[in-house]
C-alpha cells in the first residue's frame, strides 16, 4: 500500500513529535528496582542496563527508521537498521539526518547504522551475526517473521501482524459501538491495529448489522459475511460471502469480515482459533463478560469498550515503539524504552562469605 510509504508534511511533524516525546521520557538505564536486604546483610537489587546492539529489519513504513533510532539511543543501545526497498530513499534520507545529529553530539560513531543495499542475502547475514548483534526485531509480514525465526542464531522478537477482532456483546451500548467500529476499521486501515473481524451476538445482529453496514458504507468498506450475517445484509451493496481465508486475513485495507455468534463462548472460541494475539476488543455493559474476555483472550492488548487503534507506543504514553510484540518473551505489546533494556543483579556486601 502506498499509504504505508508516504511521508506527508503532517506525518513528518508527527514523527518529530514522537522523537520529542521520547526525549521527554525518563531514562530507564541505571534504574534500580526490587531492592532488598537479606538476613546476612547483603543488599540485593536489579539495575536496568541496555540490551546492546539491536538489529531491526522492517518493511514499508519509513517512520520506523526514526522511531527505532530514537528509542534505541535513549535506552543506550546501538541499532542496525535494514529497511525495505520500497522506502529505500526515504529511509536513507532519514537515517542520514539521524547520523548527522549523532555526529554533532557526543554519541559514539556507529551507534546508528543503516544497511542500504537491497540484497536479501544481507538479511540472512544479519540474522546470524551473533558475535555483533544481541537481539533482532523483524517488522513486516508473516513471511519475514517466519524467515527470521527459521534462520536467526540471535534472539528474535516478532510481532506486528494483527488480525484484530471486536466482539459486540448482547448488552453493548450500540450508540457507542458504531463509532468505535468505524474508527477501528477506517481511521487508518493499513496498520496492524486496525479492525479485521467483527463478531456480533445473534440477539442484536438483525438490528445492529444494518446500522453498522450503513455507517461503514461512508468509507466504502467491503463486508465479507458469514452465512448468518449475509442473510441479514443480503440487500446491502457492500455485503458479499466470506471466503475460506477471510477470517484468517490481516486485510490492511477497507475490508471487514463479519460473523454472527451465539454468545460470548462462541466469540472466545473464534478468537482463540483465528487470533494473531495482537489486539482484540469486547463492547459490553456486562462487567462479568468484560472481565471474562480480558482474562481469557490471549492477546498482547485486550480492550473493553474502546477501539483497537490505541495499541501504539505513542497512544499508550510510551513515546513511540520499536515494534508490537505478539509473543510472550521477553516483551509483549508495544516495545518501548524499558522493553529495550535488560537488567543485572547488583549485590553490595561488607565481607560476607557463603557458609
Amino acid at each position: 500500500s502506498i499509504d504505508r510509504l508516504l511521508i506527508t508534511p503532517q506525518r513528518l511533524q508527527g514523527i518529530a513529535n514522537d522523537v520529542l516525546s521520547v526525549v521527554a521520557l525518563p531514562d530507564p538505564v541505571g534504574e534500580t528496582f526490587e531492592g532488598t536486604t537479606l538476613p546476612n546483610g547483603l543488599q540485593v537489587s536489579k539495575r536496568r542496563v541496555p540490551v546492546g546492539v539491536i538489529g531491526v529489519i522492517y518493511e514499508s513504513r519509513p517512520n520506523v527508521t526514526v522511531d527505532v533510532s530514537a528509542l534505541c539511543l535513549k535506552s543506550g543501545n546501538a541499532v542496525i537498521l535494514r529497511g525495505g526497498k520500497e522506502a529505500a530513499h526515504s529511509n536513507a534520507a532519514l537515517a542520514a539526518a539521524i547520523i548527522e545529529a549523532c555526529q554533532a553530539s557526543d554519541i559514539p560513531d556507529g551507534a546508528v547504522q543503516m544497511i542500504e543495499s537491497p540484497d536479501r542475502a544481507l538479511v540472512k547475514q544479519l540474522l546470524t551475526a551473533s558475535e555483533y548483534i544481541d537481539m533482532i526485531i523483524p517488522r513486516g509480514g508473516a513471511g519475514l517473521h517466519q524467515f527470521a525465526r527459521e534462520n536467526a542464531t540471535i534472539p528474535v522478537i516478532t510481532g506486528g501482524i494483527g488480525i484484530c477482532h471486536i466482539y459486540v456483546d448482547r448488552s453493548a451500548d450500540l450508540r457507542k459501538a458504531i463509532p468505535i467500529i468505524y474508527n477501528a476499521k477506517t481511521q487508518r486501515p493499513t496498520v496492524c491495529n486496525a479492525l479485521d473481524t467483527l463478531l456480533v451476538h445473534r440477539d442484536i445482529a438483525a438490528t445492529f448489522l444494518p446500522e453498522v453496514a450503513d455507517a461503514l458504507a461512508v468509507a466504502n468498506v467491503e463486508l465479507r459475511c458469514d452465512p448468518r450475517a449475509l442473510a441479514i445484509l443480503k440487500a446491502h451493496p457492500a455485503a458479499r460471502p466470506a471466503g475460506p481465508r477471510d477470517f484468517d486475513t490481516e486485510f490492511l485495507a477497507l475490508v471487514l469480515a463479519i460473523k454472527v455468534v451465539d454468545d460470548l463462548d462462541a466469540a472466545l472460541d473464534h478468537i482463540a482459533e483465528h487470533s494473531t494475539h495482537h489486539s482484540d476488543a469486547i463492547l459490553t455493559q456486562d462487567f462479568g463478560n468484560a472481565m471474562r474476555f480480558v482474562n481469557e483472550v490471549d492477546s498482547a492488548a485486550v480492550y473493553v469498550n474502546a477501539s483497537t487503534r490505541f495499541t501504539d507506543g505513542g497512544q499508550l504514553g510510551l513515546g513511540a515503539e520499536v515494534a508490537i510484540s505478539t509473543q510472550r518473551l521477553h516483551a509483549r505489546g508495544p516495545m518501548a524504552l524499558r522493553e529495550l533494556t535488560t537488567y543485572k543483579w547488583v549485590i553490595l556486601g561488607n565481607g560476607q562469605v557463603r557458609e
